[in-house]
């Protein structure tokens, strides 16, 4: 659904050369983007999969190897892809023991994370996992039903207008909130227009918000 409210996550892609140094840049990167998309709490647990699918084609492939680190949103999952050109070197889920230092990095990632897996090219291996979130739809806010049936309405009420031009998120928000009283101005109409009294409508609906979010007047 395109819709200004909305909060767009569009894949992206970063190529390196797989070395050691590397991995806390990635971390960094990963972190800001994660940031940007409202997926805070998934930094720590992201991070430790990047950390982890890079150690591997260091460990496996050989330093300096051009890899690629691609993220996306796979339906409600944030999906993570390290790309490779080595089809021969395949990641294995060993079972190691608890003080082993080596070999653990894809049973933590599948610890970590919704599930994993290795796609297999003429040209390269994809070794990827995914990790659950609490969002509703792959642009979505977190919420609840309530918000998301919110963003449904605003998002048909903007249909027609023209989005504004790109910006930060709080630019996004303040043009969902332009659109929230307007619908609420339009649907205070309706009810008027209908033999309604608005004014008590719209105490009611103030009474049922300050009940479901648990504020004392």
């Amino acid at each position: 659904m395109d819709c200004t409210i909305c909060m767009p996550r569009k894949p992206w892609d970063l190529q390196f050369l797989a070395e050691p140094e590397e991995v806390a840049a990635l971390r960094r990167v990963l972190r800001v983007h994660l940031g940007l998309w409202g997926l805070d709490d998934l930094i720590d647990a992201a991070q430790l999969c990047v950390s982890e699918l890079v150690s591997n084609v260091i460990t496996h492939v050989g330093p300096g190897t051009p890899t690629t680190l691609a993220v996306s949103m796979e339906s409600t999952r944030l999906r993570i892809e390290v790309h490779d050109p080595d089809t021969r070197a395949l990641p294995m889920l060993l079972s190691q023991g608890v003080n082993s230092e080596n070999g653990r990095g894809m049973e933590l990632i599948a610890l970590i994370a919704d599930r994993w897996g290795v796609q297999l090219f003429a040209d390269r291996k994809v070794t990827w996992c995914e990790l659950p979130t609490a969002l509703i739809s792959p642009d979505g806010h977190r919420g609840g039903p309530h918000v998301t049936r919110a963003e449904e309405v605003l998002c048909l009420y903007t249909a027609a207008e023209p989005p504004p031009a790109a910006g930060s998120g709080r630019l996004r928000a303040a043009t969902g909130e332009e659109a929230a009283i307007g619908a609420i101005a339009d649907l205070l109409h309706w009810l008027r227009a209908h033999g309604r009294d608005a004014d008590d409508a719209l105490d009611r609906a103030q009474m049922r918000f300050a009940a479901e979010v648990g504020v004392v007047g």
